[in-house]
């Protein structure tokens, strides 16, 4: 019985498709490039205007402080928890993302601070936070 004895074709790689896409993509760049110069032909006074500012910028964090005794005060001035909602709800309204900065004192109880959260949440204000002061000597509990 007779064994086959001829060589198998080596596999060939065919670039006649890529060399195709790569001329077609230089021929569409070159025609693009060409109509921006066309464009540019043209003399044309270009208009000036001033660097654009938004007509009001964002207001400050309104910050909250929370005494020991569980008082909240803003801007120096004490104020009730439901008075405190009203507050913060005319704020929202007038800045739909005003945020909120709570300055708890570090030995006070934690519960007027979860109340003071609530009531900004309760007003619809998403955006406020916890004010606290590193610890200087660095080590961690």
């Amino acid at each position: 019985m007779p064994l086959r004895t001829d060589s198998l074709e080596e596999p060939q790689l065919n670039l006649t498709p890529m060399i195709d896409i790569v001329f077609l993509l230089i021929i569409f760049f070159m025609v693009g490039t060409r109509f921006s110069e066309i464009e540019q032909q043209y003399d044309i006074e270009l208009p000036t205007a001033a660097a654009v500012e938004p007509m009001t910028s964002r207001p400050d964090s309104i910050v909250l402080n929370v005494a020991r005794s569980g008082q909240v005060m803003i801007n120096g001035e004490q104020v009730s928890l439901p008075d405190l909602q009203t507050r913060l709800e005319v704020a929202r309204k007038a800045y739909s993302e005003q945020s909120v900065l709570i300055r708890g004192d570090g030995a006070g109880v934690y519960q007027p601070i979860v109340d003071v959260m609530d009531i900004c949440h309760k007003a619809q204000i998403r955006s406020f936070s916890l004010a606290f002061q590193p610890d200087a000597s660095g080590a961690t509990p």
